[in-house]
């Protein structure tokens, strides 16, 4: 005998009481985050900070840091075929360019996660 998995819509709702105006803002906030009204305040009240389909503000840092990462893997590479341009570069300038992409990577990661797990510390 197969056992049905419980559901949201077996459970009873909770209900909202709001003022027209406000359940407008709230359902134009769940527009903009691509999640339905439902999905929304579930989010909300489990203490996630619903951003929208794709956080444009995040997207151009990570796209700004990998602009960073691609000179500096350039001047890297450039050091590294011994053009005469880079022959003044001693191995503290090679050090220095490898921890910049280092740190440069780390702020990368800290980026993408802030995407992918925007939970937030509820402040009650």
């Amino acid at each position: 005998m197969e056992r049905k998995r419980a559901t949201r819509r077996t459970f009873n709702p909770i209900k909202v009481y709001c003022l027209p105006e406000e359940r407008a803002k709230i359902e134009e906030n769940a527009k903009a985050a691509g999640k339905s009204l439902s999905a929304f305040l579930t989010a909300i009240g489990q203490g996630y900070q619903v951003s929208g389909v794709v956080d444009c503000e995040q997207v151009r840092e990570m796209a700004r840091i990998n602009g960073d990462l691609g000179r500096l893997g350039g001047l890297l590479k450039l050091w590294l075929t011994d053009d005469e341009k880079t022959s003044h570069f001693g191995e503290s300038t090679l050090r220095a360019v490898l921890s910049k992409i280092e740190a440069t990577q780390n702020q990368l990661s800290e980026t993408m996660a802030k995407v992918v797990m925007p939970r937030t510390d509820p402040k009650f």
